[in-house]
């Protein structure tokens, strides 16, 4: 079992677990941090449960046993203090599980920002500079953060589009010129169509951008790849966290774009605020 696992899988299996090895389950996922100090009877106690109880619980959820359940939960923390927050149960509240999920984004932020490469993200800035067509892939969730990077890239002065039809990447792919770029987004990392685009694109000389899990055959098979891994469990849920880290990712991109491209192109997003003051309603005109 992979630490980062532990506390999604105890809440997984509350449905089959006894009545009072729920009991232990619900006190670990509201005292992560506490548990690692205790002892088996001080968890016993706390939950009151019998201790041959905690060790039911601990085997019920893959562990050979109390210590072992313990060093999980602290290789689980200490690789990431707020993971498992997102561990939603039947009985949270609204307010538990929005606190889980801002906890859950905010401590994959940090971590995706922590192992970001800066030398693959100079590469992909220059190359995104220099190209004189710029086109983002996604499918599924991965096609609202395609579309929302074409709307910050559309604002750089960047001939850009965005595409989440496969007919239409294929299209897009096959007109691609030498050193036109392609970013490939996507959190599962595995997509056929998506793969079978990139590879046009390399054919026709262009460059290709990912942003996608390590491992995996759109991150190897990418000119700049760009790696964000991020735990949740995307055939359950929608993706949470990850979209977050994408949409992050190519704000990076869009901000060293910016800083490249210098002076003249501060003046020209300042005359794109001023043309659009005149569709708002202004403060002053809310008053009257």
């Amino acid at each position: 079992m992979k630490p980062a696992e532990l506390t999604q899988r105890i809440s997984d299996t509350l449905d089959i677990m006894r009545k009072s090895e729920r009991k232990v389950a619900h006190y670990v996922l509201g005292n992560p941090a506490d548990i690692i100090h205790m002892r088996i009877v001080d968890l016993a106690s706390e939950a009151q449960v019998s201790e041959p109880t905690v060790v039911r619980f601990c085997r019920a959820i893959g562990c050979d046993g109390f210590q072992d359940f313990k060093l999980n939960l602290a290789q689980q923390l200490a690789a990431s203090p707020s993971f498992g927050q997102i561990a939603v149960t039947d009985t949270d509240s609204i307010a538990d599980f929005s606190h889980k999920v801002f906890d859950a984004t905010i401590d994959t932020l940090l971590q995706v920002r922590d192992r970001l490469k800066a030398d693959v993200l100079d590469q992909a800035v220059t190359a995104l500079c220099d190209a004189n067509r710029v086109e983002f892939y996604g499918f599924g969730a991965s096609g609202a953060v395609a579309a929302d990077a074409t709307h910050k890239f559309f604002r750089l002065q960047v001939a850009t589009a965005a595409h989440s039809d496969p007919h239409i990447q294929n299209m897009s792919a096959m007109s691609m010129q030498p050193g036109d770029v392609i970013v490939a987004i996507s959190q599962s990392g595995r997509t056929k169509a998506l793969l079978h685009s990139m590879e046009m694109v390399k054919q026709a000389g262009g460059i290709v951008i990912a942003i996608a899990p390590s491992g995996t055959p759109v991150i190897n098979n990418a000119t700049i790849p760009i790696v964000v891994d991020v735990e949740e469990d995307i055939e359950i849920y929608t993706p949470l966290s990850s979209r977050i880290a994408h949409l992050v990712v190519i704000d990076v991109l869009a901000i060293g774009v910016a800083q490249r491209k210098g002076e003249d192109l501060q003046d020209h997003l300042f005359k794109l605020k001023q043309g659009l003051r005149s569709l708002r309603i202004q403060p002053e005109d809310s008053r009257k």
